[in-house]
């Protein structure tokens, strides 16, 4: 089966972006050639820089990132809350398959160590998985469940892909990681250039795109960093060398809200450590593999004791009216036709007014599962409607950080209202979109608002004879904007068959 899926990976191109309960890492074999006593070790930051194995790189092109995160103090301080939860996961999984425990850092490049990242329309998760690789690897989705999103699921893919691309491109990991952002592919293709020229066939040396040349610069300079965090300006939250959430294997489906209940957590908590959740439920496929932290597991499993057989979400007996149908009851109740189905042993989807239907109930409003897929999607829309759109420039000596205090939001809203990472360049001049609520908001601005400013992403292959000021009119966008979302500097020149991602309003943009 491997062997086959590596052929087909050779087509593929786009960003791709389980543990023993009872080991520690200080327990695990180290691949460096040096003896370290790896048990003396109480801060995962410090074993990713005591036991990296790929080699370190200075060249201007790794120097320009290490100097970009020296000059942004709050940069490694953000990522370790948010990696907090799921380094000690992640680099248990890495370790186990024998992938070098620098890749670990991989998920900032790719997501921010944020789960619930969404890229250019389809990339998703920790590490940033294409729906069609995340296949080839085992990572399904339905109605329930992503699991692109699920940490678990997802790291042990990645890990199980990066071997496998280390193989096809025998044993060089700086070709691997770069085969994982751009496609193994696109890669081979510049290899096979750069043979035929006569050039070497290192990475350092192929043709690659742009994003690609930076990436894997990025993975270096952070491998570096970690080393020596105060040298550049950086400040890691301490993240303890033990599990912070464990496996809780579940044999039936549970409401989020009972979970909550049981735990103390918040049902922020319990999306956030289960990212690959989407609705008010746990998934009616079973067993299904909870991450909760340690410090609630015997609180969880006491609860479970005690409600032995009792269901553990809430059902109700609805009457079948006239013109309903499986599909349209499933909507209404926030579940899907085939649970329905299999509740109530329907063969098919015909049903008979006057008759009666089990049908699964949340315990609480939908508003109350707030990051479920909908709610995550309704918040974003809401916050867009009832808002003042502010555009702010950047100036000299500006961060994240010194903005979110001058406008009194987060970091976090600035992130996501400019589709921006925290590694993105913030130069001077650049604009930023800030939303605030707007009370004053008079009935005739009402009227001229639609209520409806979602942006999408398109990908735009340049043609002969485009330029950016032709492509910026076509999609009324500007070219500042489009050199901005693609990373390109003044002096590029665009190129027949180059990929562009345009941002676009759905309402206002020309869509041909």
């Amino acid at each position: 089966m491997r062997p086959a899926l590596l052929l087909i990976f050779l087509i593929l191109s786009g960003c791709q972006s389980v543990i023993d309960k009872n080991q520690t890492l200080t327990s695990l074999k180290s691949k460096s050639v040096n003896t370290i006593q790896y048990s003396q070790e109480d801060d995962l930051w410090q074993v990713i820089a005591n036991r990296q194995g790929i080699k370190s790189v200075s060249n201007s092109r790794v120097q320009s990132r290490i100097d970009w995160i020296s000059n942004h103090p709050e940069y490694l301080s953000l990522i370790s809350k948010r990696a907090e939860p799921f380094l000690y996961l992640v680099v248990s999984e890495l370790e186990k398959q024998n992938v070098p425990i620098e890749i670990a850092l991989l998920p900032i490049v790719e997501s921010d160590y944020y789960p619930f990242s969404y890229s250019h329309g389809t990339a998703a998760g920790l590490w940033q998985f294409i729906p069609s690789t995340g296949r080839m690897y085992g990572l399904e989705e339905d109605w329930w469940h992503a699991d692109r999103r699920d940490v678990l699921a997802s790291t042990k893919a990645a890990a199980n892909y990066l071997n496998d691309l280390n193989k096809m491109f025998k044993g060089d990991w700086l070709l691997s990681i770069a085969a994982y952002n751009a496609g193994p592919g696109r890669i081979q293709r510049a290899i096979d250039t750069n043979i035929k020229l006569g050039k070497k066939t290192d990475f350092w040396s192929l043709d690659l795109p742009q994003e690609t040349e930076k990436y894997v610069p990025k993975l270096l300079a952070l491998s570096q960093v970690i080393k020596n965090p105060s040298r550049y300006n950086q400040k890691l939250l301490e993240i303890d060398n033990k599990p912070f959430l464990n496996e809780v294997e579940l044999d039936s489906q549970f409401d989020l809200a009972l979970i909550s209940q049981w735990t103390g957590l918040s049902i922020d908590q319990i999306y956030n450590y289960n990212p690959g959740l989407k609705r008010w439920a746990t998934p009616e496929s079973l067993p299904y593999i909870m991450l909760l932290p340690e410090e609630v597991i015997d609180s969880f499993k006491d609860n479970l004791s005690k409600q032995g057989q009792r269901p553990k979400i809430s059902w109700t007996r609805y009457k079948i009216k006239q013109g309903d149908s499986l599909s349209v009851i499933a909507q209404n109740y926030n579940t899907t036709i085939g649970q329905i189905m299999s509740v109530n042993e329907l063969n098919n989807d015909a049903i008979r007014a006057d008759k009666y239907l089990i049908v699964p109930l949340a315990q609480k409003s939908e508003g109350y599962y707030s990051l479920s897929d909908n709610q995550r999607e309704k918040s974003r829309l809401n916050i867009q409607k009832n808002s003042e759109k502010i555009i702010y420039t950047v100036v000299a000596g500006d961060s994240l950080w010194k903005i979110s205090i001058k406008f009194d939001t987060t970091i976090n809203n600035l992130l996501r209202w400019n589709q921006i990472s925290p590694s993105d360049s913030l130069s001077i001049g650049k604009e930023l979109v800030i939303l605030r609520d707007n009370k004053n908001k008079t009935e005739l601005a009402k009227i001229t608002n639609t209520g409806i400013d979602i942006n999408r992403d398109i990908f735009y292959t340049v043609k002969e004879g485009d330029n950016l000021s032709r492509i910026a009119q076509k999609y009324n966008v500007k070219i500042a904007e489009i050199r901005s979302w693609n990373d390109l500097n003044e002096e590029y020149i665009l190129q027949p068959g180059d990929k562009l991602t345009i941002t676009i309003n759905v309402v206002n943009s020309n869509l041909s």
